[in-house]
Formats: C-alpha cells, structure tokens, sequence
C-alpha cells in the first residue's frame, strides 16, 4: 500500500456539487411556492422568504456530513488502524467542523424564522426570539437542534484526542437522534394520522440522510483508496438498500397521505396543480433517478471495486450525490407548503 493511497486527497469537488444541488433545489421550491400578495397583509421580506429554505438546506447537509463522517469510522472498521487512521485523521476534524455549522445554522434558521414569525418588525430582541421559542414548537425544535449538535461536536473533539477510544457508534447515534426534533413540526404534527404519520417521517429523514452521509463520505475520502473502498462499500451497500426502500416508501407513504386529506382538492389536481404536489412529483422523480445510479454502483461496479480494479466509482457516486442533494433541496421546501391552489 503507498502512502498516496493512505492519504489520498479528499475531493471537494463532491461536497461543491451537493451543496450547489441543495441550494438549487431550494430555490426552485421557493420559485413554485411564489405567491401574489394579497392585500392588507403583511408578508415577510424576500430575503427571510429565500433565506429561510437557503439555511434549513445547509443545515440538513451539514447533518448529512456529521453523521457520514462519523458512519465513515463503522464502514472502514476498526482492525487495521494503520490503514484506516491516515483518513480517519481527515475525517474526525471534518466531522466537529459539520457539526459546528450544523448548530450555527439551526440558531441561523431560529431568528430568520422569528423574523417570518413577526412581518414587518424591522427589528428582533431577544425577547422576540424568546417568546418564538416559547410559542411554536419549530422554534424549540431548533434550540435542540443546535445544543445536540454541540454535544456531537465536544464528542468529536474527544475523538480528536483519543480516536477510537470514543466510539464512533455513540457519533452516529446522537448525530441521528438530533435529526429528530425538526420533522415533527412539519405538515404531519397537524392531523389525525399523528401517530402513523410521525413514525413515518422520522424513519425518512434518519434514512435519507444515513445513505446520502455515509456515501457522500466514501465518495470524498475513500475512492482514492482500494483497499477501504472494497471493504467499506459491500457493508454500505446493505445499509444504502435498506435506507432506499425506507426512504421512498415512507417518503411516498407521507406525501400521498398529505394530498389525499387536503378536503378542497381533488386528489390528481392536488398532485398535478399545487405547489407541494409539484414538489412531491420532482422529489419522487429523483428517488427514482437515485435508485437507478444506486443499482448502477451496486450490479456493475461493485464487483469490479471488490477486485481492487480501477472504476469510475467517483464520478458515478458524484453524480447520484449530485440528485440526492437536489431532492434534499425540494423537501426542505415540500415541508413548507401547502396543499392548495398556486
């Protein structure tokens, strides 16, 4: 093994395509959810309306990240430290870095949502924050959010300094319970389905983003490198299956539950003619896309990455990254909109 495939460098490259997908996403949510505004009503300002879905984008990837790269440590394994320690020693500053933007994003997302709270106010206190917080649960949500992520990154700064020693399992399950706060303030806090429907959107998210993390983090800094790519990505393979069939059947489950008790719509117009059934079609059409690059990488290139062989795994994995940060774009906005008429 040469030192260059110990010590790869990571590709930045990917994470740009992500993250530029993600944003582009978002603001075409935000392009169907335009709205003329109706008079003698008072409407947040543009840059609170773009913002808002702009920031819950960044926070989600930065989720993403954290929980990719701490999976990254389960995937390479435990029991060659002298071949997985040069990427870990990539991957665990990384991890504490994702998670700081992860909590700053969350504080970032509670005051532009205050400020979408109270239209017209040219100025927030922190008294106006306070009573957000107090009021609405999204507002609480956030603040978990944030303080969780804070926790994963004193934990990962622990793994700085002792590795192994701080079990990368313990990183991944808090990074995953943080996810939790968020979705259920979503659409599907609001109706009788509660139940159901929270069980359902919580398996979602922890689903989407364990796949879209734990390739992303192979993606960047193991493709480079033979030998952990062929042992990691047979392991990932499992769990990105599972996580795609939990993710589109939930994800499907929940949008068509949302359409079908809108009381006004008809069904097929609400899928057809409203901003959130648009959004469920383009999110439903990259689950689609996803799977097919997914089968792609586990049918045809799998074997040969098994065998050590040269692939074209990057630009493939890329490239289903690249949709998946698109989709992650549409849903942020898909959990904001409404099923009525544009």
């Amino acid at each position: 093994m040469t030192q260059a495939e110990t010590t790869a460098k990571p590709r930045y490259a990917t994470l740009l395509c992500v993250v530029t997908a993600g944003l582009l996403g978002a603001l075409i949510g935000v392009a169907l959810m335009s709205t003329t505004p109706v008079p003698g009503v008072v409407e947040p300002s543009a840059v609170v309306s773009a913002g808002i879905p702009v920031v819950r984008v960044l926070l989600d990837l930065a989720a993403v990240t954290t929980i990719g790269l701490a999976l990254l440590s389960v995937l390479v394994g435990y029991d060659r430290p002298k071949l997985t320690e040069p990427v870990m020693r990539l991957a665990r500053p990384a991890g504490v870095a994702a998670a700081l933007v992860w909590a700053t994003a969350a504080v970032v997302a509670l005051i532009l949502q205050t400020a979408e709270y109270k239209p017209g106010s040219a100025t927030l206190s922190p008294g106006d924050i306070g009573s957000y917080i107090a009021d609405v649960g999204a507002g609480k949500a956030l603040v978990i959010v944030a303080v969780l992520a804070l926790v994963h990154a004193g934990i990962g700064a622990l793994a700085l300094r002792f590795g192994e020693k701080v079990p990368a399992e313990v990183r991944v399950g808090l990074g995953l319970f943080a996810l939790l706060p968020l979705p259920v303030t979503g659409h599907a806090s609001n109706w009788s389905y509660h139940d159901y429907t929270m069980i359902s959107m919580e398996l979602h998210v922890m689903s989407a983003v364990a796949w879209t993390g734990g390739l992303g983090a192979m993606t960047v800094l193991l493709v480079a490198n033979r030998t952990l790519l062929a042992h990691a990505l047979p392991r990932f393979s499992k769990l990105a299956t599972l996580c795609l069939v939990l993710s589109a059947a939930t994800g499907l489950f929940n949008g068509l539950v949302e359409i079908s008790l809108n009381p006004t719509i008809g069904f097929w117009a609400a899928i057809f003619t409203t901003p959130y059934g648009q959004l469920f079609l383009l999110k439903f059409v990259c689950t689609g896309v996803i799977a097919l690059l997914g089968a792609n990488v586990r049918w045809r290139l799998m074997p040969q990455i098994v065998r050590h062989n040269r692939t074209a795994i990057a630009a493939w994995a890329t490239l289903e990254l690249t949709v998946m940060g698109l989709a992650f774009g549409f849903a942020v906005v898909l959990t904001r909109a409404p099923v009525v008429a544009s």
